[in-house]
């Protein structure tokens, strides 16, 4: 989502709403309120008739969303995985959407908010949890869980190469007291890890990994993407910025298997006016931000902006 501390800017703003090549009075779903950058600029382009639905998992999101005040516009307090059953409590029937935004991973609010204990920016409870009513936090995790469990997800979601090693080092600190800080899980990573790409804090890649799997980024991804196909109308767009190549990948291959025809037996006769369309059809290049927006906001050089068509399937 992303930019310095204490300004949201909405990454590749301008090219996903050109994306979502939004109609007057379309319904559209920004699944990933986030601050309402993508929201607002939607709603400027939409007629009276148009409808837009935001949905976050945050209540500080929410709070922002709520101050909106457009008849046009709601917002709910949900995790984008229960996109169906939200659209449906909103009267939006299945095949309506003209429109499903996802901009993915974290925000910079959520970042720079110390007391939120994602970075180790600043030192501050580890809680981690995009929606803090719900769910158990970092530190919780991380009081709780085996050295195996931590070395597994430090490797798959932070493609953490000394995973053992600091897995092993937060299961020695846990013998001496809690790991309730971001400063004190900063300062274990910091020890364990010996060399790292020049620029980068050695406890980038773990911090990211006990973010990831906190609040099930990933799976929860994965729940969301096949629903869309169910929400969006014929030539409805499905708009997808990812920040990590482990979403990307996600992503890609969702679209990419939704763009092939299903596959019919081996030597089924079949006309080729009858052959299955696919339900997707891809739309350009994955698009990435420019040097002038990544020399304003450093968050956008990770982003990748996929984008998809429902095609009459």
């Amino acid at each position: 989502m992303s930019a310095h501390a204490g300004v949201h800017r909405t990454v590749l703003l301008e090219e996903a709403i050109d994306a979502l090549n939004v109609r007057p009075d379309g319904i559209y779903v920004d699944a990933t309120f986030g601050r309402g950058g993508h929201s607002r600029a939607i709603l400027a382009r939409l007629g009276t008739t148009g409808r837009l639905i935001a949905l976050d998992r945050d209540p500080a999101a929410i709070a922002v969303a709520q101050r909106i005040a457009d008849p046009r516009f709601c917002a709910v307090h949900a995790g984008f995985a229960r996109l169906v059953e939200v659209l449906e409590e909103e009267g939006v029937r299945q095949g309506e959407a003209k429109g499903i935004l996802l901009d993915l991973g974290v925000s910079s609010p959520q970042l720079d908010d110390a007391e939120r204990g994602f970075s180790f920016r600043f030192d501050a409870p580890l809680d981690m949890r995009m929606d803090p009513t719900r769910g158990m936090s970092a530190a919780e995790w991380l009081a709780a869980a085996g050295e195996a469990e931590i070395t597994t997800v430090l490797r798959d979601y932070g493609e953490e190469r000394f995973a053992k090693q600091i897995a092993a080092a937060i299961v020695d600190a846990r013998t001496r007291g809690t790991v309730a800080t971001t400063r004190q899980l900063a300062e274990i990573v910091g020890q364990a890890v010996r060399t790292r790409e020049p620029g980068q804090d050695p406890a980038t890649r773990s911090f990211q990994a006990v973010r990831i799997f906190i609040n099930e980024e990933l799976a929860q991804l994965s729940l969301v993407l096949p629903q869309t196909l169910d929400c969006l109308a014929a030539g409805g767009r499905l708009v997808a910025i990812s920040f990590h190549s482990l979403e990307d990948r996600i992503v890609k291959r969702f679209m990419r298997e939704a763009s092939q025809p299903p596959r019919l037996p081996v030597r089924l006769p079949v006309r080729e006016a009858d052959r299955p369309v696919p339900k997707l059809r891809l739309v350009g290049r994955p698009v990435k931000a420019g040097d002038a927006e990544v020399r304003d906001n450093p968050r956008a050089r990770s982003a990748v902006m996929r984008v998809a068509e429902r095609t009459a399937a």
